[in-house]
């Protein structure tokens, strides 16, 4: 699934991105959403720099935010014909940190309820080892994946599950 700079947020996804992130000291969620996707230039320009590999371009990551270290988190456009916000969501880090973070947009919303982010799913998220999300993340999900709740912790353990060879098939892209 390709797209151009029009592309729009999914509506869940939008609300999401609006609703507000707390570092909380280094105790919250490391995340910095973006107003609108990444540009298909911009996208290509640092997934050539992130891999190395200037033969590639970036047009299956649809990038929306990222964290303070310049990490980005990214729909990974892999299910063909399915609508965007039936991707995975995946987090490519600065210092090369990657997974599958969740299913789909779904399971990111209970993500972000049980207050992990991006950064935190492939790195050092602990049940209780980050200040709770604020309330608006749990509506948000509430809303619009009622049917899907599950911790932070089942949602990256099913994503990770579900595409375990995500890492080796990045590193194929690596030069």
């Amino acid at each position: 699934m390709t797209y151009d700079d029009d592309l729009p947020f999914p509506a869940a996804l939008a609300a999401a991105m609006a609703a507000p992130f707390d570092y909380a000291d280094g105790h919250g969620v490391d995340f910095e959403p973006f107003p609108a996707f990444l540009s298909v230039a911009e996208t290509t320009d640092w997934f050539q720099a992130w891999t190395g590999n200037h033969e590639i371009d970036g047009s299956d990551f649809h990038v929306f935010g990222q964290d303070g270290t310049g990490g980005y988190a990214a729909f990974w456009s892999v299910r063909p014909g399915r609508p965007l916000a039936e991707q995975p969501v995946v987090f490519l880090g600065s210092e090369g940190e990657t997974g599958v973070v969740a299913r789909d947009l779904g399971d990111f919303l209970w993500l972000l309820a049980d207050g992990c982010g991006p950064l935190e799913a492939v790195t050092s998220y602990e049940p209780g080892g980050t200040a709770p999300a604020p309330p608006e993340f749990a509506a948000i999900a509430e809303r619009f994946a009622p049917d899907r709740r599950r911790s932070a912790t089942a949602v990256v353990a099913s994503a990770t599950a579900e595409f375990p060879d995500f890492e080796e098939t990045l590193m194929d892209f690596c030069r």
